[in-house]
């Protein structure tokens, strides 16, 4: 018996759909929890079994975190919870101890999703474990600007430690510099956020050498379900999330991936992104997403349902150990997303119209539309609609 409710964080988006939909197949009582009922289409879903409205976690997350507590208190047995934002990671990994008494959490160790995230506390794991990153210069540091021009050059990148906030903050993942005018520039605008950045070295490559490495890893933090996939389009183009990706079984990956995860002591989902420099071959970390991701309907589609097996694994029952080294020809596609990706890399010369019509040929793996599941899909037209209609 499933008795066990799954408190999914964040269905005002396609992730947290898609984990909704992954446990609802299997008849788990699934709970949509957001702080606005405006835009939760996630919860529109066929499969979401309850719906709950907590205080905001930006503006009172004392009052989320006690919201969440409560709610757990009152089940006949400890739910699941499931965060589909990094933002909602960071709030749960802040109060793990206090969770944990109450949900069941795949993390023990308090503070690790969140250096993990941090772009600067996981560069460092990642040099002592021997995992290459690229090249980065801290603005902290004596001389940057002149270390910059020796070290990195330009174009150079100014990313966040904080990623959450600053997309929040400037609606963008990071700030890509032309010269050192600019790099001062870029600078001056996140310290007068408040926001702490590193500048790093851009590998070079098209979007299609990003690749991830997604796993699960069990409570003896060890790799017990993976996949590997290739990114083909992003948006913003470049420097952006995941809009047209495809499955590819890449061993390598597994290699780099399996061992650093588990030699930090890691446990449950995450997803490594990696950029395979085009001159060298050889793979760098970029970051670690340590919650359900963009891609996790495909990865589902093809054959690994990671909430299903977060949600076994904690409940007692652990599913098998399995990983797709076959590949399965599919691809996750957020069209609306990729159609103005597609307009920016045409008018870029990154891409050309031919060769954009010949990736579409891919069968799919949609963000949000579901057949056997339309709502949410309707819900999410009908709100694009009304904004296209808004701006005419």
């Amino acid at each position: 018996m499933l008795n066990n409710k799954a408190v999914i964080l964040g269905c005002n988006y396609y992730i947290g759909l898609s984990t909704i939909r992954c446990l609802g197949v299997h008849g788990i009582h699934t709970v949509a929890v957001d702080y606005s009922e405006n835009d939760r289409y996630g919860s529109e879903s066929k499969y979401c079994s309850e719906r709950v409205i907590a205080p905001y976690y930006k503006e009172d997350p004392k009052g989320f975190v006690q919201f969440l507590l409560e709610y757990a208190k009152v089940q006949n047995e400890p739910p699941v919870l499931i965060p589909c934002h990094d933002s909602y990671v960071e709030i749960i990994d802040e109060y793990l101890d206090e969770f944990r008494k109450y949900y069941l959490i795949p993390q023990t160790e308090k503070g690790l999703y969140t250096k993990v995230m941090n772009k600067e506390t996981l560069q460092a794991l990642a040099v002592e474990k021997g995992v290459a990153v690229p090249e980065t210069v801290r603005v902290t540091e004596e001389n940057y600007l002149d270390k910059v021009d020796e070290i990195i050059k330009y174009p150079c990148i100014v990313k966040p430690t904080d990623s959450p906030t600053f997309v929040a903050t400037f609606r963008r993942k990071l700030f890509k510099v032309f010269n050192r005018e600019e790099l001062v520039a870029a600078v001056e605008k996140a310290e007068n956020a408040g926001l702490e950045v590193i500048i790093q070295r851009i590998i070079p490559g098209f979007d299609d050498h990003m690749y991830t490495f997604d796993a699960y890893l069990n409570q003896e933090a060890k790799v017990t379900h993976w996949l590997t996939c290739q990114k083909h389009r992003q948006y913003p183009i470049n420097f952006g999330a995941s809009v047209y990706t495809e499955q590819k079984y890449m061993p390598e990956l597994y290699d780099i991936g399996a061992k650093f995860l588990e030699e930090i002591g890691y446990k449950g989902f995450a997803e490594i992104e990696f950029k395979k420099d085009a001159e060298t071959g050889k793979f760098y970390l970029i970051e670690i997403n340590a919650r359900i991701t963009n891609l996790n309907n495909l990865l589902y589609k093809v054959g690994i349902n990671f909430p299903y097996i977060t949600y076994r694994e904690l409940t007692g029952s652990p599913l098998e150990p399995q990983a797709i080294k076959e590949d399965k020809h599919r691809v996750f596609w957020y069209a609306y997303e990729d159609l103005l990706a597609i307009r920016d890399y045409i008018r870029t010369g990154q891409l050309s119209r031919k060769e954009v019509l010949q990736s579409l040929m891919k069968k799919k793996a949609y963000a949000i539309w579901d057949w056997k599941d339309p709502k949410p899909g309707i819900t999410y037209f009908k709100k694009i609609a009304g904004k296209a209609l808004k701006k005419k």
